[in-house]
């Protein structure tokens, strides 16, 4: 076989050290989304309006910032490597921005907010494209890219995991909840700089080189998002965004009012389905590997939303009885994000044949995107479904029947759609693995007869 199109394979302690990144990504995602805007209201004494308006003006500006900072690192060439050093200038922005919301007293405004709020997301977004744009050239294969992305997802459970169980060791300790923030914050910042120096220090780095005579045009945007096979990632992206996030939208709603379980028990469940990842992220790139990302994906979505339908079926107040139903959902959902990524690397690859430019740092930018869409757009299409249902929220259980049926039917219907419409995106994908095997063989030979990549020790 010749040697370019070999699956050369990463050893598992270089994969482990580089995912180390995604221990702080995902911590900062879960303490920031969950815990930070209610220790703003309660704590600080911040009023609700203020808070929503600031974490909303934040991400309507961070929006048109990811593409343009995926430009300016795939532009990005140093001696200390390209996404490496951003990886280095994302640290100490996230550990700034968390440090002076830590810090905030009572009667801060919203200009306050929005500042740091902008410093801390600034940090989180360079960490986040710098580590996918990274992974997608450190693993130069097909099936590589589905093992890499899927043990940076599994360690990124884990960094959830570990954030979440900060402030419920601080309750038991007789902690009131502001301490337990504090202490999952403080956590966040001592982690950043011991994963990010553990990856720039294990992990190496090659900048590929480049076709001369090649610059960027504006409408290089346009042609990035209207090939076919981008295309359908970004769609399937958006959809397989928008499914789970409808369900985390109203996964209390429907545990408590349609479910009879008690808060806790609800996040007993949640925790389970997050947890299910550290298998399901891992065993769905392994699927991948043997008939393709694309056809793994659209077998995830269909026995996701064939799942989802048994949730109708099982009894009231029996937490045991949902938990093979969230677990089996969680293993299946860590997949989609994981193999989408690791479908965007061997885009990049195609890119860079035609264009010989580098383009992986632009192309995570637009699907972080469609991410944080769905994320925004899935809050507004439930609360709306809801109201035109007619379930309070308000009433709980106290709800009409005809109200408590309209919400468990919403509750499943709606992630159903979205994640089979997410497959059946990826029905007819071209870019399977003989063709993104031929094209990283005319890489090689192309970058071989140009000149050697520049390697970063």
């Amino acid at each position: 076989m010749n040697k370019a199109t070999q699956d050369p394979r990463l050893s598992l302690r270089t994969i482990l050290a580089f995912s180390a990144t995604s221990l702080p990504i995902t911590a900062v995602a879960v303490a920031v989304t969950v815990h930070l805007p209610a220790y703003f209201a309660a704590n600080i004494g911040v009023a609700l309006a203020v808070v929503a308006a600031a974490f909303a003006a934040v991400r309507m500006i961070d929006v048109p910032i990811e593409p343009a900072l995926g430009l300016l690192m795939d532009r990005t060439r140093s001696r200390f490597g390209r996404y490496r050093l951003w990886t280095v200038i994302g640290a100490p922005l996230l550990m700034g921005g968390l440090l002076m919301l830590l810090f905030a007293r009572d009667g801060v405004g919203l200009g306050y907010l929005i500042g740091w709020l902008l410093v801390m997301y600034l940090g989180v977004s360079i960490l986040t494209l710098s580590h996918a744009a990274w992974a997608a050239t450190l693993a130069k294969s097909y099936n590589e890219r589905s093992r890499i992305f899927g043990v940076m997802a599994a360690v990124g459970v884990l960094g959830a995991v570990m954030v979440l169980m900060i402030p419920i060791v601080m309750e038991r300790m007789g902690h009131h909840d502001a301490a337990g923030v504090r202490a999952m914050i403080w956590f966040i910042v001592g982690l950043t700089p011991l994963a990010v120096a553990t990856v720039v220090w294990r992990t190496p780095e090659t900048v590929a080189p480049e076709a001369p005579g090649q610059r960027f045009r504006a409408r290089d945007y346009l042609e990035l998002i209207t090939r076919p096979s981008m295309a359908r990632i970004l769609a399937a992206d958006l959809c397989l965004s928008l499914g789970p996030g409808w369900m985390s939208a109203l996964f209390i709603f429907f545990s408590r009012d349609r479910m009879g379980f008690t808060t806790g028990q609800a996040n007993i469940l949640l925790a389970i389905y997050i947890l299910a990842g550290l298998a399901g992220a891992p065993g769905m790139a392994w699927l991948a590997t043997k008939i393709g990302k694309h056809r793994a994906v659209i077998l995830a979505t269909t026995i996701y939303s064939l799942t989802l339908v048994s949730l109708a079926f099982l009894p009231r107040d029996n937490v045991a009885a949902s938990i093979p139903t969230m677990f089996l959902t969680g293993f299946l959902a860590a997949g989609f994000n994981v193999l989408t990524r690791a479908m965007t690397a061997d885009v990049a690859d195609e890119i860079r044949l035609e264009q010989g430019k580098e383009r992986s740092g632009l192309l995570y930018a637009l699907t972080t995107l469609t991410s944080k869409i769905a994320l925004a757009v899935s809050i507004v299409l439930t609360f709306s479904v809801l109201d035109r249902v007619g379930y309070d929220p308000k009433i709980g259980d106290g709800n009409a029947p005809d109200a408590i049926t309209g919400l468990m039917l919403t509750f499943i219907s709606g992630p159903i759609v979205f994640v089979m419409l997410g497959g059946a995106c990826l029905l007819g994908y071209k870019l399977t693995a003989e063709r993104a095997a031929d094209v990283r063989r005319q890489l090689d030979e192309r970058d071989a007869a140009l000149f050697d990549p520049t390697p970063v020790i």
